[in-house]
Formats: C-alpha cells, sequence, structure tokens
C-alpha cells in the first residue's frame, strides 16, 4: 500500500513538473507551442524547400521581403511579386548577393492583386520560367488604421478586394496547376486579427477572418489530395513597413505617422517560424509574442474573458494611436 502511495505520489508530481514547463515555455513564447515543437523536433525549411518553387506576392518590403531572403539562402527557386517592380528588382539584387542563386533562379513579376483579370496570365508567366509551382505564399494585403465610425465604406470594399478577393483568385489560378500535379503547399499570411477583433482594424479583422474561413473550407474540399497543403500564418504585430501604407478613413488618406516599431517580432524571427510551419505543412500557425499569443488562446478557449480583455487594451490602444504612437506600443514585449 505504502509502495502504491509513493508511485501515485511520483506520477502526480511528474505530472505537476510537465505542466508547470509548459508553463514556463508558454510564458517565453512567441509563437504556439506546436509551432514552437516543429521548430525544436520537426522537419527543417533547409531540408523541404531548397530547389522547391516559391512564388511570394508582396515580397517588395516587410515580411514577403524577408521571405525572399530566407528562401534564397536555403536555396528555394523564387517567383516574386508586387506593385512596385523597382523594388522587387532591388529585393532581387539582395537575394543574388546573399545566396548562390543565379540570375534565372529568381522570377520578378509584377502583379497587382487587385487586377484579377491578371492572375491567371501571372501563373501560366510562373509556369512557363520554372514548369511549376511547389509553394504559393499569398502575402499581400494592406492593413488599417481608422475607427470605423469615420470610415467610408470604400476603404471597407478596396480592402476585400485586395486582402480577400485578390488573394483567392490567385489561390485559384495556382490550386489548378496543384491539382494536376496532385501536389503543392498554399500559404497564406493571415493574421492574430483573423482570430480576434481589435479596434482601428475592423476591415482588415473582417478581411482576415475572411481569409481563415475560405481556406479552412477550402482544405476540406481537398480530401482527395493529402499531398495538397492550406497553411495559415497568424503573425501578431510585426517590425515592418506595414503601417506607413495601411487604410486610413479615405482611400486618398495616407497616415501621418507610423510611430516607432522596434517593440514588435523581429521580421527575421516570423520569417524563419513562418518556414518552419510550411515545412511541417501546419494547418495554422499562431506566429507573435504576448499578449497577443495569450489573447489568441483566449479567444479560442475563453472567449468571453478574451473579450474583456481585448475592451481595456482596445481603449489604450485607441488611445495610443490618437496620441501619434503606434497602436500597440504600450503592451507589447520589448525588443530585447
Amino acid at each position: 500500500m505504502a509502495w502504491g502511495c509513493a508511485l501515485c505520489l511520483a506520477l502526480a508530481g511528474g505530472a505537476f513538473l510537465a505542466l508547470l514547463v509548459q508553463l514556463l515555455r508558454w510564458l517565453r513564447a512567441d509563437g504556439d507551442l506546436t509551432v514552437l515543437w516543429a521548430e525544436w523536433r520537426g522537419k527543417k525549411p533547409e531540408n523541404e524547400l531548397r530547389g522547391k518553387v516559391v512564388w511570394v506576392t508582396g515580397a517588395s518590403s516587410g515580411i514577403g521581403e524577408e521571405l525572399a531572403y530566407q528562401l534564397s539562402k536555403i536555396g528555394a527557386l523564387l517567383a516574386i511579386s508586387a506593385r512596385r517592380e523597382d523594388e522587387l528588382e532591388r529585393v532581387k539584387k539582395k537575394c543574388l548577393q546573399i545566396s548562390s542563386l543565379s540570375d534565372k533562379d529568381i522570377l520578378v513579376l509584377r502583379l497587382d492583386l487587385t487586377d484579377r483579370g491578371s492572375h491567371e496570365a501571372a501563373t501560366n508567366s510562373v509556369l512557363k520560367h520554372f514548369g511549376k509551382i511547389d509553394v504559393l505564399v499569398n502575402n499581400g494585403g494592406r492593413s488599417q488604421r481608422s475607427l470605423f465610425v469615420d470610415t467610408n465604406l470604400d476603404v471597407y470594399s478596396a480592402i476585400m478586394e485586395l486582402n480577400y478577393l485578390g488573394t483567392i483568385s490567385l489561390t485559384k489560378h495556382v490550386l489548378n496547376h496543384m491539382i494536376q500535379r496532385k501536389r503543392g503547399k498554399i500559404v497564406t499570411v493571415s493574421s492574430v486579427m483573423g482570430i480576434m477583433g481589435a479596434p482601428l482594424a475592423s476591415g482588415y479583422c473582417a478581411s482576415k477572418h475572411a481569409l481563415q474561413g475560405f481556406f479552412n473550407s477550402l482544405r476540406t474540399e481537398l480530401t482527395d489530395y493529402p499531398e495538397i497543403s492550406i497553411i495559415n500564418i497568424c503573425p501578431g504585430p510585426v517590425q515592418s513597413k506595414i503601417i506607413q501604407n495601411v487604410f486610413t478613413e479615405n482611400l486618398a488618406k495616407s497616415i501621418e505617422n507610423s510611430g516607432d516599431q522596434s517593440h514588435k517580432m523581429p521580421t527575421d524571427r516570423c520569417v524563419r517560424l513562418t518556414l518552419v510551419s510550411t515545412a511541417n505543412d501546419l494547418k495554422e500557425a499562431w506566429i507573435s509574442d504576448h499578449p497577443y499569443l495569450a489573447v489568441c488562446y483566449l479567444w479560442q478557449y475563453a472567449p468571453t474573458w478574451a473579450w474583456w480583455l481585448m475592451n481595456r487594451m482596445g481603449k489604450r490602444r485607441i488611445q495610443n494611436f490618437k496620441s501619434g504612437v503606434d497602436a500597440d506600443a504600450s503592451y507589447s514585449r520589448k525588443k530585447k
């Protein structure tokens, strides 16, 4: 009997210790625990993506630009797209400098996601150049900084046209090719705002919720093609130029002061975890520092608490924005 009690106590102690370790890991995490496990024990992007043809939209700045750099170092063959061809040429030049790729290994392809009539021809251009598309990274899009009561409805139309309809239009053409090959990966850079709601970004949140719903549904339509992966990436605040190009109250107005961005997650870390998620075919990845990571868990498992917390965080977010500092400055983890 004493031996049995000792064993029970030992098992209980071991379980408690395991939970404590997980809690400590989570408190220090910059991604959900599935992503971090994949980073530690999963497949490596260097092995899985080398030699693959990867098409990245929104590649002229921010996450898309950093994706091009890290993929080029891995040895992936690249098609990089955005509206600004001169910026794409700059990105290509740096890719060639930091990698062993040759000029023909990187295709610069100007693309406007809102011009849906051009998407079939763009897809054919990539296929003509490389012969296949292994990975499509839907990264193009714009964020928002404005209150709904102040914002013209045409702004919401433009957000949905770009972030949502443009993305699924391009996906449709690339997916046809992947279905013919019976393999491929479609990676969509969504946002934690596709999981939760937040002030100053109601249209942006709506577009990302739409993408989440679309791609989660599309995944269920592809059960006959197990080698085609649908991967949703949900970053939190990341250091990039996205704030400089946000939608505001009307289409003609740009934001006057984007504020300091140094408190946000470094772009290279976000991209590394994105590539880990891609290599391991994770269906959804939350890549964020706290408190946004914590709110994602709350929104998933305790939504009433999440709504209460976001009401408190949201009030400060609006105050920050109106005072000219970054909306998330007062509660994001400081960069070390």
